[in-house]
């Protein structure tokens, strides 16, 4: 069993940005949990086989190269920015409701995950962090002679 530090301010931030997502409001730049500022928060889906973990992340018109994933400490962090890019200087923006700028992430790995086999791919963009379970070691029988 895993145990998971609770924080009251990080659920006060959830709450927060569902608010702002319902209103359509843009979120406020934040702290994350290592003290960066974030913009914003890509949603995340975590689900489970019998050989893995698989977290995949929204990352719309994110490219590769601003993304980053690390594992320290039993916690696995994703990170990067979305760019905003104006193609023309002559377009007009009528309205922006799309999150741009920093973001981050970050999980409390399980007990049986095997942080030396992860990775990750990118595609459409959807971050799909891959994360394989340890093998558990299987029971072996041990012969006792009786003297």
């Amino acid at each position: 069993m895993t145990l998971v530090n609770w924080s009251p301010l990080r659920e006060l931030d959830d709450i927060f940005e569902r608010y702002n997502r319902l209103f359509h409001r843009p979120a406020v730049a934040a702290t994350g949990e290592t003290g960066e500022v974030v913009q914003w928060r890509p949603a995340a889906n975590i689900s489970e086989t019998d050989k893995e973990y698989l977290i995949k992340a929204e990352l719309p018109e994110v490219e590769k190269k601003d993304v980053q994933v690390t594992v320290q400490e039993g916690v696995i962090t994703l990170r990067g920015e979305r760019r905003f890019e104006r193609t023309d200087d002559s377009e007009k923006q009528h309205r922006v409701e799309s999150f741009y700028g920093s973001f981050a992430r970050s999980f409390a790995l399980p007990a049986d995950a095997d942080e030396a086999r992860i990775y990750a791919e990118s595609k459409d963009g959807v971050l799909k962090v891959h994360i394989p379970k340890a093998q558990a070691p299987k029971p072996k029988q041990v012969e006792i002679q009786v003297k």
